[in-house]
């Protein structure tokens, strides 16, 4: 799963044209949603080792639909294949189309790159500073943020705050998928940027509203609101999560990497993220046994900072071509 994690919205990014790039990298995280709420369902009845076998039938579809896709014509030209690099671009965008512009420029920007070593030591220059402050640090806020704590244990969330567990994850589910969603037809019309900005801040207010919900409850006041409050502080945390901080992160990351530093890049970046989903799925339990107000106001605050990480340092990508974008980013690394 960490290696999917990373191949695939990579993968996307490499295939599709950049007026779509976004749209199609995002529908990775909505058919995950998809798929886990699917879950969530199938397993309220069934036991847990039908549910496992099951689980087989989509790793068998996938590994057999591998063997249907092309490879991603900027690999092929990263390693000297332009012929087929260019047949790849043609099937992909259509008999008709004029690809000799795309592969022109595919064909530049690696050539120039050629000359750099793919390494975890050389990923640590100078020309990728910007690309990896962006990449690692939406990778830590995202998690950071407390989406893995809030989603593992969210039923134990709605109980604490005086409300059915049950009812809460169903909610929790309809909320989830339309706003992925609506994050998908979104995603190349209004930019990664602002909906990232609204993302955090509808992060920012349902973990803040969730904090209010424990701290009345701690004052013992408002008992009759406090889990409405809880609920409403959850769902807003999830919708708005769904809606950009859940996907966008990734296809950033999957376009401000240049071809000859991606694979080192990404293994860095989604180490990152998974060590950091490990930390606060570990820590959870004790933070809300320390305070639940805290937990939720120090979840609120790190959702907070991650406006201003993302007002200040993350680019706008809609519209742009991943030589584009990376040039940008990374202009020594292009300079002859």
């Amino acid at each position: 799963m960490g290696l999917l994690s990373y191949v695939v919205p990579i993968y996307i990014a490499e295939i599709t044209p950049k007026n779509l790039r976004g749209g199609f990298t995002t529908v990775h995280q909505l058919m995950i949603c998809c798929g886990v709420s699917l879950t969530y369902l199938v397993g309220a009845f069934l036991n847990w080792r039908i549910l496992a076998l099951l689980g087989i039938i989509p790793c068998i579809v996938q590994l057999l639909g591998l063997f249907f896709i092309p490879e991603s014509p900027r690999w092929l030209a990263k390693f000297g294949h332009w012929e087929r690099s260019e047949s790849v671009l043609q099937r992909l965008r259509g008999k008709n189309a004029d690809v000799s512009q795309e592969a022109t420029e595919i064909r530049d920007f690696t050539e120039a790159l050629q000359r750099e070593t793919e390494s975890i030591i050389g990923l640590f220059q100078l020309q990728y500073l910007k690309s990896l402050t962006v990449g690692v640090g939406l990778m830590i806020l995202q998690q950071f943020g407390g989406v893995n704590g809030i989603a593992f244990y969210a039923s134990s969330i709605f109980i604490s705050a005086g409300f059915s567990g049950s009812i809460g994850m169903i909610a929790m589910v309809a909320v989830q998928i339309p706003m992925t969603a609506l994050g998908v037809l979104l995603m190349d019309k209004s930019g990664r940027r602002p909906l990232l900005l609204i993302s955090a801040s509808g992060t920012c207010l349902g973990c803040f509203l969730a904090a209010l919900s424990f701290t009345l409850q701690d004052l013992h006041k408002w008992k009759e609101g406090s889990p409405i409050l809880a609920l409403a502080g959850v769902l807003v945390y999830t919708g708005s999560f769904s809606l950009g901080m859940g996907g966008i992160p990734w296809v950033i990351m999957s376009e401000i990497f240049p071809i000859n530093v991606k694979g080192s890049a990404g293994s860095l970046v989604t180490l990152v993220s998974w060590l950091c989903s490990w930390i606060v799925s570990y820590a959870f339990n004790f933070l809300m046994s320390w305070s639940s107000a805290g937990t939720f106001f120090i979840f609120s605050s790190i959702c907070g900072f991650t406006i201003l990480f993302v007002a200040k340092l993350v680019p706008e990508t809609k519209g742009r071509t991943l030589e584009e974008v990376q040039a940008s980013l990374n202009p020594y690394s292009t300079k002859t």
